[in-house]
């Protein structure tokens, strides 16, 4: 390849970067979130993961059992973190496949469907295949059911708040609208993580993976969305979202002069 023939495929690059911006970044995200996960699972088998995620735990919780902190922090997490479990989930998923299918966003409901399925049959399958133990339990101060690795709170809640995230974003023309939806779905996700390792659920790396598992899971959905999205622009066939005609205007009586 000559060096003409090599700036003209960098021009190229860049243009298609610069025209399909969005696509590039939730790849980026999906192939991240993968090679950080393979690391952190690497790294929990080590004695320093394991010495850190101690020292983590140790921090949050001096005596075991009795997190850092007062005592309405501690009811404020256990309530936090029960926006991350299956039940308040599938409640919140229902009631968004609901209005999807009210406005006839078909694809969309059937893809927050496969995110939530996938994400428990990700999350549950890690599970069995790492099979961590949990931190003691004098320092559990919620009850646990399964394996520790990953956290299926900081996954699943990852993957469903930020794919409705993603979704909502669609509804809003301005910037700072969609940032501000994005940044609410992140945050969320975040807090759950961290009630997870405070409340003493989950080593800090269970969580960390669960993040990155959940956002790469979430991003490869989004990029599934986008690529029917692009095949329909061209062809309308198939299952997709409808745009739905705007609602009539109301009738406005006319002024009457002197008003």
């Amino acid at each position: 390849m000559t060096s003409q023939q090599t700036i003209t495929f960098l021009r190229r690059m860049l243009r298609i970067a610069r025209t399909e911006i969005a696509a590039v970044s939730a790849l980026f995200i999906v192939a991240l979130g993968v090679m950080t996960f393979v690391e952190v699972a690497d790294d929990v088998t080590g004695t320093e993961g394991q010495a850190f995620d101690q020292a983590v735990l140790t921090w949050m919780q001096p005596a075991p059992g009795d997190p850092r902190g007062p005592w309405w922090l501690k009811e404020a997490a256990a309530d936090l973190t029960s926006l991350g479990g299956i039940s308040v989930l599938t409640l919140f998923a229902l009631i968004a496949i609901a209005f999807l299918l009210i406005q006839r966003k078909r694809l969309s409901a059937l893809l927050l469907v496969l995110g939530l399925a996938g994400g428990v049959a990700l999350s549950e399958g890690l599970k069995d295949l790492f099979s961590r133990q949990r931190p003691p339990s004098d320092f559990q101060a919620v009850d646990t059911l399964n394996a520790s690795f990953p956290s299926g709170h900081a996954l699943l809640s990852t993957v469903f708040y930020l794919t409705l995230g993603v979704m909502l974003t669609r509804a809003f023309p301005r910037t700072h609208l969609k940032a501000f939806v994005l940044g609410a779905a992140m945050l969320i996700a975040l807090l759950i993580g961290l009630t997870r390792v405070y409340l003493g659920a989950h080593w800090a790396s269970d969580v960390f993976a669960g993040w990155c598992a959940g956002a790469a899971w979430a991003m490869a959905l989004w990029l599934v969305a986008y690529a029917i999205g692009r095949r329909q622009a061209v062809r309308d066939k198939g299952l997709h979202d409808e745009v739905l005609p705007p609602e009539p205007m109301a009738d406005t009586p006319p002024a009457v002069i002197g008003e």
